[in-house]
Formats: C-alpha cells, sequence, structure tokens
C-alpha cells in the first residue's frame, strides 16, 4: 500500500475547480486507477479526470454519511456505486436504495440527497457533465433555488478520518 499513489483529496469547491483546471488545461487523455482510502468518519472527494465539460471524481462516505437535498444547477451527473449502498430521497420524500453496480443520473436542476448504508462505507464514481462549460459547474442550489455550499456544515460536511489500512482499488 505504502507505492500507491492516491489522487489528492479536494476539501473545498475551490480545490475542486483547481484540480479540474489542471485536467482541462491537458489535450491529451488522462489515465488513471480507482482507488482510495476509505474513510471512518466523514466523506472525500478525489478528481480523477475532466475536461471543460466533463468531470470524473471518487467519492467515498463513511458508514452512514450522508448530505443535504440539493440539485446541481449547471450539470447532469451520473453516480456509480462502486462498493456499499445507499438510500436516494426526492424532495417529496422519494426513496430508492442502490447498491454495487447499480447507477443513478441525477439531471441539472433535480433535487435529491442520499443517506450511506451502515454496512459498509460508501464507494461512488461521479462523472459530471457541464450545462454551460462557462459558468460554474459546481454550483449547487437548495430546495429554495438559494446557492447551497458542498462543503458546508448544512450540506452535513463534517471533518473525515481516513482508514489507514482499508482501502477501496
Amino acid at each position: 500500500m505504502n507505492n500507491i499513489e492516491f489522487a489528492p483529496i479536494v476539501n473545498s469547491e475551490a480545490e475542486w475547480m483547481v484540480e479540474i483546471n489542471k485536467f482541462a488545461a491537458k489535450q491529451t487523455p488522462s489515465f488513471f486507477h480507482i482507488h482510495a482510502k476509505l474513510p471512518r468518519v466523514g466523506r472525500t472527494n478525489q478528481v480523477l479526470g475532466a475536461s471543460r465539460q466533463m468531470n470524473v471524481v471518487l467519492k467515498t462516505y463513511a458508514t452512514g454519511g450522508e448530505n443535504e437535498l440539493h440539485a446541481h444547477s449547471n450539470e447532469d451527473h451520473l453516480f456509480v456505486v462502486l462498493q456499499g449502498g445507499a438510500i436516494f430521497y426526492g424532495p417529496r420524500g422519494e426513496t430508492r436504495e442502490v447498491a454495487k453496480n447499480d447507477c443513478v443520473l441525477i439531471p441539472c436542476g433535480a433535487l435529491y440527497k442520499f443517506h450511506a448504508k451502515e454496512e459498509e462505507p460508501l464507494v461512488l464514481l461521479r462523472i459530471g457533465a457541464a450545462v454551460d462549460p462557462t459558468g460554474n459547474i459546481l454550483a449547487r442550489i437548495d430546495e429554495k433555488g438559494a446557492p447551497f455550499g458542498g462543503y458546508s456544515q448544512k450540506n452535513k460536511e463534517v471533518p473525515y478520518e481516513l482508514h489507514e489500512d482499508k482501502v477501496f482499488g
């Protein structure tokens, strides 16, 4: 495990954009391996590749990890469940359970939230596509249409702690 190079964990929307822009500046293919240290507490985001209109992020959630109801106002995105499971919730109390190898496509503007199930850490591959590549690809709104920070306490963000010996991939 000591020789494995992990993509950096981004700890803010600004760091996420720096990583996206690094990849998007290249005009050559990006190659990456999907692996991450798993969190005991909290969640992590690692940008694995990006272009001007698309970004690929590995997201990990500790068991029971969650976020709050929100929508992305400038991005369609897809989640691919690589490990664990989650319950997705819609704005009217709708629920849907997902497990390994399930996928969830979230259209721009669709409100949702999810909660990682308790059995094991949740690992998601997130692929996002900008609706307007000149706008903020990470823009989020809450159920009232107000700006909503992904790294905010309102979004149930807590400092992450990693397992030193638990790795995905």
